[in-house]
């Protein structure tokens, strides 16, 4: 499935393991339980690990020291209202210093895709393909900004 990825459509090469899914070969996230369950298991994988977050996860749940480690961050959207992912973006960004990739997955809109990306968000993955053009467009909805940003 495509993704945009520094605002370009490219093709997605990290799957996600569920919990109670056996690991797979290659580039994989899991959750925030899972790395902090099998951290050892993961740090010998086959491919990059990163990490799926929840908006109930906290913030500062990843430490800086396993941060270093992690290539990608998702940031799984339950509902298009629900905006604490921004604020974990952000941080990630500003407090934690957070170089990796920053990914939307769940159900966020392209609306929010402009926004997403001013706090600290480089990839943005959808279920549907149609929606990735819209997406793209919305990255210069604006072209001017109030706010201060992480970009």
């Amino acid at each position: 499935m495509p993704i945009i990825k520094d605002q370009q459509i490219t093709e997605n090469t990290w799957t996600f393991v569920a919990d109670d899914s056996p690991l797979v070969d290659g580039d994989i996230t899991v959750t925030l339980r899972r790395w902090n369950e099998d951290k050892q298991q993961l740090a010998s994988h086959n491919g990059k690990i990163g990490i799926r977050l929840t908006p109930s996860d906290p913030s500062d749940a990843v430490g800086a020291t396993d941060l270093s480690g992690i290539s990608l961050i998702e940031l799984d959207f339950p509902a298009f209202t629900d905006g604490r992912l921004f604020s974990h973006a952000q941080l990630l960004r500003s407090r934690n210093d957070y170089q990796g990739e920053i990914r939307a997955v769940g159900n966020f809109i392209s609306d929010q895709v402009f926004y997403l990306h001013r706090v600290g968000v480089d990839a943005f993955e959808f279920s549907k393909t149609k929606d990735l053009e819209l997406a793209l467009a919305a990255l210069n909805d604006f072209s001017v900004s109030y706010q201060a940003s992480i970009r």
